[in-house]
């Protein structure tokens, strides 16, 4: 059985084709990166498609939360009305995400197409740590995000009988989250009701003062789309150095403003290493995965200076968030 796999982010879009047969292995891969706005999304989605097989099934990562999309799930034409309904919550994921399941429905008609959620592997997190303090007509709470690149970490470390214990996943790219895991299951993890909380990225600001957000709005009044906009686009490692948010360029950049750039979200990242082991009661491996957390040696070297008395142990494994996909449709089917 053939499976393509659609991974779309908040400006680029991967599509892979597995086999399953005999064993799960890709057949052929193409991505397209920085893709500012949907206008763009769409013909780089389909060009991508036109270079692949057909599948006989396909599956979707979707940067979405809650209980009804705990378990990968088929797409049918009342999952698409939900997540319609979902997408003003996830504005910079799921246009993308819609976008990509009307195109693949209609250039696979016969092909189910099923649902993974990012979010799922979270599911596990306590009560205490799902919790946000605000009014519950806000009708907010913690999700965490980046699960399917975890769920394929803990893989990994089980295929090696190395999954028991306390392990922290740096998925450090242009993303970034920090996720602990006990035993295999995620009990606290640094993104929250969306993917802009957390550590600082590269364009997102991660955790914020709620008052810096009302400074902002007095500032500059703007309304949602606009604020959002700003914090996802505008801030983080970009807003910092000033010049660009990509880890590669501000390591080469010698301009003091990239250096606090960067000073800024090792420090930031060792604080949320800290915050985990303290959840789980210690660290017995830290694995580093992500574009900036498998290619950036300066920055594993940073994070982990100063650490050996928390960390004993600590590795690089490469993100597959497709593999993950490609088998949750399987088992879906």
């Amino acid at each position: 059985m053939r499976v393509l796999t659609v991974n779309t982010g908040s400006s680029s879009v991967k599509a892979a084709v597995y086999d399953s047969a005999p064993e799960l292995r890709v057949l052929q891969a193409a991505s397209a990166r920085q893709i500012a706005e949907l206008d763009g999304f769409v013909p780089a989605l389909r060009g991508l498609l036109a270079g692949l097989p057909a599948p006989d099934a396909v599956g979707h990562r979707l940067v979405v939360g809650g209980e009804a999309w705990w378990a990968p799930r088929l797409i049918d034409d009342a999952a698409v009305a939900a997540l319609q309904k979902l997408a003003p919550e996830a504005p910079d994921h799921l246009p993308q995400a819609l976008a990509a399941l009307a195109m693949t429905r209609e250039l696979f008609p016969g092909a189910p197409q099923i649902a993974c959620s990012d979010a799922a592997f979270h599911r596990t997190l306590p009560a205490a740590a799902c919790a946000i303090a605000v009014p519950a007509w806000a009708g907010v709470e913690k999700y965490g995000f980046h699960g399917i690149s975890c769920e394929h970490i803990v893989s990994v470390l089980k295929a090696e009988n190395a999954a028991r214990g306390r392990l922290i996943i740096a998925h450090l790219g242009n993303g970034c989250s920090l996720t602990a895991v006990r035993d295999g299951r995620s009990v606290e993890t640094t993104m929250g009701f969306s993917p802009l909380g957390g550590v600082v990225m590269s364009t997102r600001s991660g955790d914020l003062d709620p008052g810096v957000i009302v400074q902002m709005l007095r500032r500059r009044p703007s309304g949602a789309a606009e604020l959002n906009r700003v914090l996802n686009r505008e801030s983080g490692l970009l807003a910092l150095a000033g010049t660009s948010g990509d880890m590669q360029k501000l390591l080469s950049d010698p301009t003091p403003a990239a250096a606090a750039a960067v000073e800024v979200f090792v420090y930031q990242v060792r604080k949320a290493i800290g915050a985990l082991a303290a959840v789980l009661g210690g660290c017995d491996l830290l694995v580093f995965t992500g574009g900036i957390g498998e290619n950036a040696a300066p920055i594993r070297a940073r994070v982990l200076t100063g650490m050996e008395w928390l960390i004993p142990s600590a590795r690089v494994i490469a993100a597959d968030e497709d593999r993950m996909i490609a088998r949750h449709t399987l088992e879906a089917l």
